[in-house]
């Protein structure tokens, strides 16, 4: 599946949390005990919102709900016994210690069967015969592999034709880590209450969700440092863009210098230069070498051109500067290691931000300078994938690796350990990216698609970030802003695996110039507070 267009509803919703298991425990806990919610009518909400979307998706055909223990099994009742009022042909099979005669049915006639009575080709008669399986099996406190009866239900449905709602999250995914375990169900839509959970964003598990959709359900709001994470959702994004005076100039509008695009590389600098241009920024100057210069004059002559082998002319632009990019096409010999020195060793422009990306990453983690130093000094922004990211924290973890060490150091974790270790703000590319700082919530991103796979792609994002630098722009909010705008345009451009960074750059504008405020959701359902595509 590529690019076309993720929906993302409300518009001008702002923070959207994405809370762990942990977290939606204790969300939970508080509306009960200190708001005075009871359990059973957040129970009665969840169920009836969950009914409520499967309705408006799936409005004929049978529904079959496996039913598992706790809460997670409850909502399932609840949404079968809805459905049954409602004139749905419903059927509950029980895979836990639960009683059929269930008081959450109000005595409503819900047809209640246990996994025990039915064998392999019972199971695959069942679901084949329905429109849609509703998953109840497992929740989200859940953590390790499914139980061999629990496992061996979500096989069955895993082995059905039906569509699969999931309550909550798919049964087997971890909410926190997004490891997948063991046996997991596969989602075609998954209906979260409250908040998305973060394990969902992130993959493997994202794969299994499906569609997501959240939905309120009388919780209270959140306190601070209840949330570890948040989304990018349009709206905050858009809040955080930055507004110009009708009476400025192109001085005060932001000054970026491009330090990058060493021999034979000069497409880098093109490319950062051209992704900072379109994102707004007043002046952009490219540091490179002067083989580079007229490559760099010729595709953009908006850009002023500065000898990245002229130490003086480097540490004037640093001055002169607003922000700087340094890495995309730098390379790593010593001429490099040089020019690395000359930007971030500047005393009298120790207070720039600063973005290292490719290059100036690997120089980094090679002990060319001392990052956790740097961060302490000056604003900085660090823009690795998971390869960089193994080699600045020096353990080489990939997602690649084995499953075990991957789900002890998911995405969101590993961001967060790098922030805190090089006090930076880190932009972790991925599947999605994830944006981490020393001091605040995780911010995941709600644009990328597999269609971003392409070279040169992270030097677009390292111009847009570092443009957003310029103008004001918190290193944090500069990352997952400019990974808002750059998958966003992604998705405008509408080129699926044809795409190019030069596409993005192109739609920008009309990135940054979308409005916010229509629902574009074919779902539309007033309490629906998040609504994302299935992953790509």
């Amino acid at each position: 599946m590529s690019g076309a267009g993720l929906t993302l509803r409300p518009w001008a919703r702002g923070d959207v949390p994405a809370l762990t298991g942990a977290e939606a425990a204790a969300w939970d806990l508080r509306a009960i005990d200190r708001v005075g919610v009871p359990e059973r009518v957040l129970m009665e909400n969840a169920g009836r919102a969950a009914a409520l979307v499967l309705q408006r998706l799936h409005p004929d055909g049978r529904i079959v709900g496996i039913v598992g223990a706790g809460n997670n099994g409850g909502d399932a009742l609840v949404m079968l016994r809805t459905l049954a009022v409602w004139g749905r042909d419903v059927r509950a099979v029980l895979v836990a210690d639960r009683e059929v005669s269930d008081p959450l049915t109000h005595g409503w006639n819900v047809p209640t069967s246990t996994d025990a009575e039915l064998d392999g080709p019972g199971w695959r008669a069942l679901l084949d015969g329905a429109a849609v399986v509703i998953d109840g099996i497992l929740g989200t406190g859940v953590r390790g592999a499914p139980r061999e009866r629990q496992a061996a239900a979500i096989g069955a449905v895993n082995a059905s034709a039906p569509s699969v709602l999931a309550v909550d999250v798919p049964s087997g995914i971890d909410p926190e880590t997004g490891a997948v375990p063991g046996e997991a169900v596969r989602a075609d839509v998954t209906v979260a209450f409250g908040a998305p959970k973060l394990g969902s964003l992130l993959h493997p598990a994202r794969a299994l969700v499906g569609r997501l959709v959240a939905v309120e359900i009388g919780f209270p709001p959140l306190e601070e440092g209840e949330a570890g994470a948040f989304l990018a959702t349009p709206g905050w994004a858009r809040a955080r863009l930055p507004r110009r005076a009708t009476d400025t100039h192109k001085n005060a509008v932001g000054r970026l210098l491009v330090v990058g695009g060493g021999m034979g590389m000069a497409g880098a600098a093109v490319l950062a230069a051209r992704g900072a241009l379109r994102a707004g920024v007043g002046i952009v100057r490219v540091a490179t070498v002067p083989a580079n210069r007229e490559i760099v004059q010729s595709a953009f002559p908006e850009a002023l051109w500065v000898d990245v082998t002229d130490g003086s002319a480097v540490q004037a632009a640093v001055e002169a500067s607003d922000a700087v990019v340094i890495g995309p096409g730098l390379g790593q010999d010593d001429d490099a290691r040089r020019v690395l020195a000359w930007v971030l060793d500047n005393p009298d422009a120790s207070a720039r931000p600063v973005l290292l990306d490719a290059d100036a990453l690997n120089l980094a983690a090679a002990g060319v300078v001392d990052l956790p130093d740097v961060g302490a000094r000056r604003p900085l922004l660090l823009t690795p994938h998971p390869g960089e990211m193994g080699r600045l924290l020096g353990d080489g973890v990939t997602p690649d690796d084995d499953a075990e060490r991957s789900r002890a150091r998911g995405p969101a974790d590993r961001a967060r350990l790098a922030a805190e270790r090089f006090h930076a703000a880190v932009l972790l590319k991925g599947a999605p990216s994830v944006v981490a700082v020393e001091d605040g919530p995780l911010r995941v991103d709600t644009q990328g698609s597999s269609d971003l796979a392409a070279a040169g792609m992270g030097d677009t994002l390292s111009g847009v970030c570092g443009a957003l630098l310029a103008q004001g722009l918190h290193p944090g909010d500069a990352g997952a802003v400019g990974l808002y705008l750059t998958g966003r345009a992604a998705r405008l451009a509408g080129k699926g695996v044809s795409l190019t960074p030069s596409d993005v750059a192109e739609r920008l504008p009309d990135a940054l110039s979308e409005p916010v405020d229509g629902d574009t959701s074919p779902l539309a359902l007033p309490f629906v507070i998040f609504d994302a595509d299935a992953a790509e």
